[in-house]
């Protein structure tokens, strides 16, 4: 190649044959002037070279040149779009790092504002476990796929949580801490499912699995809601039209008839004396009942009474049965996931007895936990804890045996899944006639004893 004069320079682009060679490219022809076509324009030289029709003298081409020069113009915005999504990503990191560092600690709240304060729907809770499912089975990480549920979310407080769950992971915690440090949001069982994917290493179908008993217990609770929604409303109205009579209609009443002198009947006298009771001592009955209240909150209430709740829960009548084979259910269905994945059977017992939120069985297991340590069974503790019925035994001694824990307890699981649905039934179907009935004893009564005054004085002024 001959040498350049000292007064031209050369352009970036124009490299040499030997260079173009090297790198792959086809040698290009020299965008000097030609004889026959004079000087080359300044503007074409100092335009960026696209295609070899820009070559100013050179209108023939061949056909490696022209593929190079189509690759290099089919490449160039493919990596400027790379360029600009990996730098919108780092900007979005970089936002979502300062926001989950301005946001404070939620164990650094105030203990009212961690029991009462703001919390999430457990729709979006169960929306957000669907969208991790999905993004985490797609193959995205689990901090990208924080980053992605964050921008979406349209609730403004699992933004938060979200915001402050994707800095844990960043600082280097796993995804069950992140979880663990937002209990008002996550509840007990979904901490230790997700505290055992992992161990199992299947995010995505815990993920789902707990977005699926999300969605049955809102069923479940809007079912409820619904058939409780007629009697409830009939017994607010009928214990405030008590209330209006008791304070404003009855003492009129009682005045006319202690003014004729009469004799009324039994009903009468007892609806009356109510009536003086709770005229004459309203104030005394508000302090009662706010007293009431404060220390029933004290006893059973909140975080410290939770283990007394529990144990009245289990005792009462017709809840008390409903929440026991709620609590098995959840027990069986975790303890059988966690066995299938070859998690050690004392840390599943563990989680399992913390999945059901129930202390009762929380304290219960613990001492079949020790048993397992120590070497023992698990059919036999099971058993001294007196929790689970005698077909749930069955199963789990079977399973024991067999070696297919896992398989026996899927099918207690979904035995008692059926039971949980037919015992919710039947206390929605007991309670909707328990709540008429005592709304019509009750102004039954009142009405009786109305009518019989009535008779009662009409029958004494006709006597003569």
């Amino acid at each position: 190649m001959a040498a350049r004069s000292g007064g031209e320079r050369r352009r970036p682009d124009d490299t040499s044959d030997v260079e173009r060679a090297s790198s792959g490219a086809p040698s290009l022809p020299s965008t000097g002037s030609s004889p026959d076509s004079g000087p080359a324009p300044l503007a074409s030289l100092a335009s960026p070279l696209t295609s070899l029709d820009d070559l100013p003298g050179h209108p023939e081409q061949t056909v490696p040149e022209r593929r190079w020069f189509t690759r290099r113009r089919e490449q160039a915005p493919v990596a400027k779009d790379n360029r600009t999504a990996s730098r919108r990503r780092e900007d979005t990191a970089a936002a979502a790092r300062a926001a989950a560092a301005d946001a404070p600690d939620p164990k650094d709240a105030p203990w009212w504002r961690r029991q009462y304060g703001k919390t999430v729907a457990p729709d979006v809770v169960m929306a957000f476990s669907r969208q991790m499912a999905s993004f985490v089975e797609a193959g995205i990480s689990v901090l990208e796929a924080l980053e992605i549920v964050g921008e979406e979310s349209g609730d403004a407080e699992m933004k938060k949580v979200v915001q402050q769950m994707h800095a844990t992971l960043q600082r280097g915690g796993s995804f069950s801490e992140a979880v663990a440090k937002h209990p008002s949001v996550f509840p007990p069982y979904y901490r230790a499912m997700v505290r055992s994917a992992e161990f199992t290493g299947k995010l995505d179908e815990v993920l789902e699995q707990l977005a699926v008993y999300l969605d049955r217990d809102l069923t479940a609770k809007r079912q409820v809601r619904s058939a409780l929604t007629y009697p409830t409303v009939v017994l607010v109205v009928t214990s405030i039209a008590m209330v209006v009579m008791s304070v404003f209609v009855l003492p009129k009443f009682a005045g006319m008839y202690r003014s004729l002198g009469a004799d009324l009947p039994l009903p009468t006298r007892m609806l009356l004396s109510s009536t003086d009771f709770f005229t004459g001592n309203l104030p005394f009955l508000a302090a009662g009942a706010i007293a009431s209240f404060l220390v029933a909150y004290a006893v059973i209430g909140g975080g410290h009474g939770k283990a007394r709740r529990d144990r009245l829960m289990m005792r009462l009548p017709v809840v008390g049965h409903l929440f026991h084979i709620i609590s098995l259910e959840r027990f069986c269905r975790v303890l059988s996931a966690l066995a299938k994945a070859g998690v050690p059977l004392p840390e599943a017992i563990e989680m399992s007895a913390a999945s059901t939120n129930n202390t009762v069985f929380v304290e219960r297991m613990t001492t079949v936990r020790e048993t397992l340590i120590r070497g023992g069974g698990l059919s036999a503790p099971v058993a001294d804890t007196e929790l689970f019925p005698t077909a749930a035994r069955q199963m789990i001694r079977v399973g024991e045996k067999t070696g297919t824990l896992s398989v026996q307890l899927g099918k207690a699981a979904g035995y008692y899944e059926r039971e949980v649905a037919f015992h919710m039934k039947k206390a929605t179907e007991l309670f909707q006639p328990a709540v008429i009935m005592f709304v019509g004893g009750l102004v039954g009564f009142v009405a009786v004893a109305q009518v019989s005054a009535m008779y009662s004085i009409f029958g004494q002024v006709q006597t003569p």
